[in-house]
């Protein structure tokens, strides 16, 4: 497998910011317990950050196409958290599986724009944010994932076992991180941009 390239330290403003499926349908308390419940303040704080420096911006959608999810069209689960909300100039990619690249205009936007950084948050981290990152490794971006402005929930294993969410989060961010991505902490960002 070729090597792919090591994001540099930080990302500068010409990064785009990726805020992934940060819906209402995931504050149901059914999907168990979370890891890092200010994962959505931390997001914020870097989606203010991107609008102060006019950096581009990309909310990510899940429109789930099985019958009876929360994260329907049409659903109130399926709308953004209140802290994320786009603006009306600020694209919104609408996916309905894992990776925000399948099914999307989201790599032909960013090539069309120039964009060769990406800024990944967002939920689930062993889901929609890891599929997404590692796509986006694999499409030649480079990819910072930033760690506290993401979280996942607990799952059991099929047989039986149950993991944590904080376990289950640490161990994706220490796969994708070297590989796919370089992972980061919001105020490493955020002070790399000067905030």
């Amino acid at each position: 497998m070729p090597a792919l390239r090591p994001a540099p330290a930080l990302p500068d403003a010409a990064a785009a910011l990726l805020l992934i499926d940060i819906q209402q349908g995931f504050l149901d308390p059914r999907w168990g317990q979370r890891n890092n419940p200010q994962a959505e303040q931390r997001a914020a704080e870097l989606l203010h950050t991107w609008r102060d420096v006019a950096a581009p911006i990309y909310h990510i959608q899940h429109l789930s196409l099985e019958l009876g999810s929360s994260l329907g069209a049409g659903q109130p689960g399926a709308a953004f958290q209140g802290l994320v909300q786009p603006l009306a100039h600020e694209a919104v990619i609408i996916k309905h599986v894992n990776s925000a690249f399948i099914g999307t205009d989201l790599e032909a936007r960013l090539r069309g724009e120039g964009i060769t950084q990406l800024v990944i948050a967002g939920l689930t981290t062993d889901h929609c944010v890891s599929t997404t990152t590692r796509m986006a490794g694999n499409l030649g971006f480079r990819v910072w994932l930033v760690g506290d402005a993401a979280a996942t929930f607990e799952r059991t294993a099929a047989d039986g076992r149950t993991f944590t969410a904080q376990a289950i989060h640490d161990i994706h961010l220490a796969s994708l991180d070297g590989e796919f991505a370089r992972v980061v902490e919001s105020a490493e960002v955020l002070r790399g941009l000067g905030a």
